[in-house]
Formats: structure tokens, C-alpha cells, sequence
């Protein structure tokens, strides 16, 4: 039985608490490490004799911290590359994933403890060396792995992967770290904090901005404030992976076989525990895709504010105008394929716009079309007719954001953004949005989606638009979101509304991971008058 293995048997936090505190020494007199309450193992062997290879999971996780840190990769897309080229089964892939995620996730929080255990700045420090370091915490303080493993481990891997010079360096640093658990870790950090906000922070691993904004948006969506702690900690679970079966292309069996279960919130959806989904041939085929189920209702809605009296929906052209990397796209062009509609999906960078069109494959090509531009400009989209000539009947405008509603998935961005990216992006926002209305025909529908929960993304984007113009109106959106998810998932205490006239008027549409378990997806609905 691998250390691995034999560390994941129990949890390590529980049985730490059972042994004995106080200082011990081993048979040459040296003092064993020391923690507040408890003792901690440690490795015995000489120098000589300890790990010199680098475990493959660890690997693959230490790659992909390289390539987020070197390269701006985004984990999530890095990862599952790395988990092929190491050949990892199912449970070296799972150890994977949540050594990176979660080191990425906690990179804020793992920092701090650094900063307190190295004797010089972060900054000073090989990148490579900080990021080992970064593993080798998230082992000790939040994994089930047994302290000599995670020590012993992590030096090997720096070892074999940066040279034999730093391990001396990262043994050390690891050995403090090792002296406390994170709840001791946490008080420590956080008994200087200046506000509640900066304790936040410091406990749940986001920037402080982030948590102000959040906090904000719970209360600017109508939800209480006092949610924000729950809110945190859903950011940082490990997220199930959400599948989705396209419409008359796809089937969820080969997945439910598999272990996956039937989703909770959207028809045609599934929940999978994981692992490389692309050993699923429904998956590597694409008639099942992996997108998340915020993202399936935001797609579904806006096929369902279409229907009819008698449940039919009407033909036409839809667009989705900011279609990469085509997961929308995808869900959008088979439902349009069924209803006898035809969509145009425009992206606006090449390389994105060659994701979309795979995404599409699945789909019979008579039933889409994708189209390399910018979606702010309306004669190119229109081919310079009037739009109640060449309009559209629904538009998706799925906006550039801060991405602050899927820290899930996307670990590392709450470290990457800041409140500047907000007056960056607003006015793009904006401009797409106007750009929506303008080739939709009129009586055409515009969903306005963000995976950011931000008010200044969300709410005051949609009203400065609405204020600026006259042939545009706000249309409710929690009755087709309703329509489109299963019945009775979004009633009582998970109404995701927002009225925005009294309790008659239309209201917009904010999901959240601690109460729907999805991104934190907006969505607003606009008819062209």
C-alpha cells in the first residue's frame, strides 16, 4: 500500500487530535517538531536515503501550478492534459486534481503561512520552489496525507524536478509549517486582521475585494448578507462535475453507468464524480458535454421565453455573440436544430472561434453557422440590411466578466482579477449588450448572461442600457428559467429572483453555488420593441 493510499484510510486531522502534545526527542536528542497541541511525524531517513523522484500525480499537479504561474494557463484546462500524459488511473487522477485545485484555490491563504515560515520575501524565491512549496502546505493542512508523506514527497519532487540545492530550503519550511494545523494556522493569521473582511479573507482564501463584492451582490440580488460565510466556503468545495446530454444527439447512459447520477436542477443533465470523463466515448464523441448546469438553464431559458401557447417554439435565427470556447453554443445549436432555427455563433478571437466550431461537430452543420468578428459591430453581423429585415429572433450576449461566479472551476482567478478588471470591462459589456439589441428584429428576445454575480456586471450594466434607449424593455426571466428547469428545483428559499418593480414586476435571475450549487450565472431578459 502506497503512503497515498495508506493516508487516505482515515482522516489524518482526527487522529492528530488523539495523540498526546508536548515536546519529544528521537534516540540522537533532536527535538521532534512542535505544535501547539499535538505532535507531528516526521521522516527519519538521512539525507541519502530520502525520496528522490517525483510521484507522477504530484507531477501533473506541480506542472500545472508551473503553467498557471509561468504561462497564465487556466488550471482546469491544463490539468486534464497533464492527467493523460502521465497515464494516471482513476485515483492518482483524483489526488491530482485536488492537490492543484486545491493549492490553487488556497494559493492567497498558503501564502500567508509561507511568508510566516521562510526567512526572506516570497518574491525572492524561485517560482518553481514557492510552487512546490504551495503543494507540499496544501498536503499537510487540508489533505489526508500523513505529514512524513507530504514532507518527504515534496522534497523528492523538488529533488528531481528543480535540483538537489532546494530541498534542503523546502524541508525546512515544510518541517514549520508542519508545528500548527489550519485552524491554528487560521487564528494566527487572522488575530491581527483590521476587519471582519480581512478575516474572511485570511479564513476562506479570497482577496479581500472579493468578499466586499460579494457580500454586496447577495444583498443587491435580494439575499442576506449574512450568507457570505457560506458563500465562501462553497468556493472553495471541490466542484462536481455537471455533464449535459445535447438534445436528440446525446444520452447520459454510458455516464450513469459509469457512476455519474442524474442532475438535480436541469433535464438532460447528469453529476459525475469525476476523473478523465474523456475515457467516455458519448464524451469524446460530444453528444455529452461538460458544462455547468447555471450555464444549461441560462441556454435553456432562452429557448423557453420563446414558446408558445402550445408549447411549440417558434424557427428563425438566434445568435450567440460571444459563442467561445462554444459550450452554450453547442447546447443553443442543438436545441435550435430541433425547432427548425438556425444559429449564427460569433467569436471574436480566431483561436476561440476554431474552439466553437468543435464544440459544434456534433451538431448538423445545416443547423449553425460560425462566424470570426466583433460582436459590437451591427452592419457586419446584419450584412448591412435593417434589422426587421435581417434580425435576429433570440441573442445570447454570455459577456466577458470578472468570472467571480465561478471561482469553483477556475481556482486561480480570484488571485488573477482585481477591481480594475471591473472599469475595464464594463464598458465592453455595455457596448455588447447595445450591440445586441441592435440586430435583434423587433419583438427578438436578448438574454444578457455573466458567470459574476457583481452588481456593477450585472444589475447597473442592464439598467444603463435599458436607460439609454427606447426600443428596448426588461422582460421577466424567472418564469422561463423556471420553465426550463425541473420541476419544484427552484422553489421556496432557491428562488433565484429579483423583482424589479414591486412583486408584480420582471425580475432578473441570480443562481448561486451555496444555494443552487452552480457558477454564480446572471441572467436578464430583453425584448426589442
Amino acid at each position: 500500500m502506497s503512503e497515498r493510499e495508506d493516508g487516505q484510510r482515515g482522516d489524518r486531522r482526527g487522529d492528530r487530535d488523539r495523540r498526546p502534545g508536548g515536546a519529544r526527542r528521537n534516540a540522537r536528542g533532536h527535538e521532534r517538531n512542535r505544535r501547539a497541541q499535538t505532535d507531528r511525524a516526521f521522516s527519519s531517513a538521512a539525507p541519502a536515503g530520502r525520496t528522490r523522484r517525483a510521484d507522477p500525480a504530484r507531477l501533473a499537479a506541480f506542472e500545472t501550478l508551473r503553467a498557471v504561474s509561468e504561462e497564465g494557463a487556466y488550471g482546469n484546462l491544463v490539468l486534464p492534459k497533464l492527467v493523460r500524459a502521465h497515464r494516471l488511473d482513476r485515483r492518482d487522477a483524483g489526488f491530482a486534481t485536488e492537490l492543484a485545485y486545491g493549492a490553487l484555490r488556497w494559493q492567497g491563504t498558503w501564502d500567508a503561512v509561507l511568508a510566516r515560515c521562510v526567512d526572506r520575501p516570497l518574491a525572492e524565491l524561485d517560482g518553481a520552489v514557492l510552487d512546490a512549496l504551495r503543494l507540499g502546505t496544501h498536503q499537510l493542512l487540508a489533505m489526508r496525507v500523513p505529514d512524513h508523506a507530504a514532507l518527504d514527497q515534496t522534497v523528492g519532487l523538488v529533488r528531481a524536478v528543480v535540483g538537489a540545492g532546494p530541498g534542503g530550503l523546502v524541508n525546512a519550511v515544510l518541517r514549520k509549517v508542519a508545528a500548527r494545523d489550519l485552524p491554528a494556522w487560521v487564528e494566527e493569521l487572522t488575530a491581527d486582521a483590521p476587519d471582519e473582511t480581512a478575516r474572511l479573507g485570511l479564513a476562506h482564501a479570497h482577496p479581500a475585494w472579493v468578499v466586499r463584492a460579494l457580500r454586496q451582490a447577495l444583498t443587491a440580488h435580494g439575499r442576506d448578507a449574512a450568507e457570505i460565510e457560506a458563500l465562501l466556503e462553497a468556493d472553495n468545495d471541490a466542484p462536481v462535475v455537471n455533464l449535459v446530454a445535447l438534445p436528440g444527439l446525446g444520452d447520459l447512459d454510458e455516464a450513469l453507468a459509469a457512476g455519474a447520477e442524474q442532475g438535480t436542477l436541469v433535464p438532460g443533465s447528469a453529476l459525475s464524480s469525476g476523473g478523465d470523463l474523456h475515457r467516455l466515448a458519448s464524451v469524446r464523441e460530444g453528444g455529452v458535454r461538460v458544462q455547468d448546469a447555471g450555464s444549461q438553464l441560462v441556454a435553456r431559458a432562452l429557448v423557453a421565453a420563446g414558446q408558445g401557447a402550445d408549447g411549440g417554439v417558434e424557427g428563425g435565427r438566434w445568435l450567440d455573440l460571444c459563442a467561445g470556447p462554444g459550450g452554450k453554443a453547442a447546447l443553443l445549436a442543438a436545441l435550435a436544430d430541433r425547432q427548425g432555427a438556425h444559429l449564427t455563433a460569433n467569436e471574436v478571437a480566431p483561436h476561440r472561434a476554431e474552439l466553437v466550431h468543435r464544440a459544434l461537430r456534433p451538431v448538423p452543420e445545416h443547423a449553425w453557422t460560425v462566424r470570426t468578428g466583433d460582436g459590437r459591430s451591427a452592419d457586419e453581423l446584419l450584412g448591412g440590411r435593417p434589422a426587421v429585415e435581417a434580425g435576429f429572433d433570440r441573442v445570447l450576449v454570455d459577456a466577458p466578466c470578472t468570472g467571480l461566479g465561478a471561482l469553483r472551476r477556475r481556482p486561480e482567478s480570484r488571485w488573477r482579477r482585481s477591481p480594475r478588471d471591473l472599469a475595464e470591462l464594463g464598458p465592453l459589456q455595455r457596448e455588447l449588450l447595445h450591440a445586441a439589441l441592435d440586430v435583434a428584429r423587433p419583438g427578438g428576445l436578448v438574454a444578457y448572461a455573466t458567470c459574476s454575480p457583481h452588481a456593477a456586471e450585472t444589475l447597473t450594466v442592464v439598467q444603463d442600457v435599458l436607460a439609454g434607449r427606447r426600443d428596448a424593455e426588461l422582460v421577466d426571466a424567472l418564469g422561463p428559467v423556471r420553465a426550463a428547469a425541473l420541476p419544484g428545483s427552484l422553489d421556496g428559499d432557491r428562488d433565484p429572483s429579483r423583482r424589479w418593480a414591486g412583486d408584480t414586476g420582471p425580475a432578473t435571475v441570480q443562481l448561486w453555488p451555496h444555494v443552487h450549487g452552480t457558477d454564480a450565472m446572471f441572467l436578464a431578459l430583453l425584448r426589442k420593441r
